[in-house]
């Protein structure tokens, strides 16, 4: 079982997008994959097509506030994946937990204990803020994916997380190993390109080679539940998305 972080600190870089697409990559591929909405916003629990997902009483607020096992919280999405959803009761864990010093270890727990036998690849959709639920999400990691948009504010907060994650890794006493995918790049734009060396330039092979191009069908597919395989096949978002979790799988990054 590989445990993967999807996270960035700055909104509107394709987390959730990422995250969605990813996990529908993967089903495809038959790694059976399962995903866990930690954002109390909700969104990839919406996008996966989970009727009412922000009231369903099965949801990860559960696994914190009951103590509710994580494989009772499971549900099928249209597309044939698992997800635990979100709800708003998320947005309370930090207040509840925040002086627990043991609580940014009870996800990494609930899943060795209940998911681990599955072998299935873990991801996480966490929430932009570096809180509770963020730190559970990292502890539980074994990687970090960081999703990052192709503009300048996306470059420099970029920045700002590695130095975050290096702060933590040092605490932790422990290395996230870190992929980086450029999203929303437009091959129009000089800025794309020079973003997007920038990042070669200062990480390296921790930069995926597969860029996320701007396209309307993987704006559009959530609003219809659906991922961009779903929505729409044939469109270059879809072959962006395919060609990244073939990179991801073959670089190993799923594997334990």
């Amino acid at each position: 079982m590989a445990v993967i972080a999807v996270f960035n600190q700055k909104g509107g870089v394709g987390k959730t997008t990422s995250t969605l697409n990813i996990v529908a990559g993967l089903a495809i591929a038959r790694r059976q994959p399962i995903a866990l909405d930690m954002d109390p916003q909700g969104s990839l629990s919406l996008a996966s097509g989970l009727k009412d997902a922000r009231t369903q009483p099965r949801n990860m607020a559960a696994f914190f506030n009951e103590q509710a096992s994580l494989a009772s919280l499971l549900h099928d999405t249209p597309a044939g994946w698992q997800i635990i959803p979100a709800s708003i009761e998320l947005s309370k864990i930090d207040v509840l937990f925040g002086r627990d010093p043991n609580a940014a270890k009870l996800l990494k727990q609930g899943l060795s204990e209940e998911l681990a036998l599955t072998g299935a690849p873990i991801i996480i959709d966490c929430c932009p803020m570096l809180g509770v639920l963020t730190l559970n999400a990292l502890l539980a990691a074994d990687r970090v994916l960081i999703p990052v948009s192709a503009d300048y504010l996306s470059l420099q907060g970029v920045y700002r997380l590695d130095a975050a994650l290096n702060v933590l890794e040092k605490k932790l006493n422990r290395k996230f190993e870190r992929r980086i995918v450029v999203t929303r790049f437009d091959s129009r734009r000089k800025l794309s390109f020079e973003i997007y060396d920038k990042l070669k330039e200062r990480y390296g092979a921790q930069v995926c080679s597969t860029r996320i191009g701007e396209n309307v069908a993987l704006a559009a597919s959530p609003m219809h539940g659906l991922d961009v395989f779903a929505y729409a096949p044939h469109t270059p978002g879809a072959a962006d998305y395919k060609a990244l979790t073939l990179e991801l799988v073959k670089s190993g990054f799923f594997e334990n």
